[in-house]
């Protein structure tokens, strides 16, 4: 793509990562080629939800429509270093007013850095419900997050909560990110395409954010 840089915002998945595994099931030497058996659970590394993993409606991964996952995105750069930050919408005043009903929302926040650390998941910083209510208000189509969900994993209410108020609202969540530090500008074309896994609660995901050069 002349003109175009392409930004993967994809996790490799490994299996240091909770749920995922590798299995030889061939190889070149005794079968004539080599493959592995994958067993991921449906929420490790980078990962879409469905509307179905906290029972907001019946939709799957699998009834979406392509064009739902293209969209015009902006960043919001929001360094974090403390544990369990909540993340509000006073911390939006630099894309806030720049958001139109349809666009996307990707948040940096450094966080992806710690993949491999205990605090990835345990200290990860979150979506508040006034935020997460902002961006239902607002219209925002997907929203991106370097953590490994939008909420503490550990508080079962508040990782319902958000997650329920954001899927009633028609948002999109994308969850694991990583490299949203190497978007260059504010805006990007975002595109996040989770495997097409029939009556999936959620899926992997290749994200990839494409702007000008």
């Amino acid at each position: 793509m002349t003109g175009k840089r392409l930004i993967d915002l994809t996790l490799t998945f490994d299996e240091r990562m909770d749920g995922v595994s590798f299995e030889n099931t061939r190889v070149l030497e005794r079968d004539g080629w080599n493959a592995r058996t994958l067993h991921i659970y449906g929420h490790s590394g980078t990962h879409m939800d469905a509307p179905l993993h906290f029972g907001v409606n019946s939709q799957t991964i699998d009834d979406f429509e392509p064009s739902e996952f293209i969209g015009h995105a902006h960043i919001l750069r929001l360094p974090v270093q403390e544990d369990s930050y909540l993340i509000s919408v006073s911390d939006l005043e630099s894309v806030k007013d720049q958001i139109s009903p349809g666009d996307s929302l990707l948040i940096q926040t450094g966080w992806s850095a710690f993949v491999w650390e205990e605090r990835y998941r345990k200290g990860l910083p979150r979506i508040s419900e006034q935020l997460a209510h902002w961006i239902v208000d607002k219209g925002v189509k997907m929203l991106g997050v370097e953590p490994p969900s939008v909420a503490d994993v550990n508080n079962l209410d508040e990782v319902t909560r958000v997650h329920q108020i954001l899927m009633e609202g028609g948002v999109i969540i994308i969850e694991g990110l990583t490299n949203i530090d190497k978007i260059q500008g504010e805006t990007c074309t975002l595109f996040a395409f989770p495997l097409k896994i029939k009556d999936g609660d959620g899926a992997p995901a290749r994200v990839i954010a494409i702007e000008d050069e």
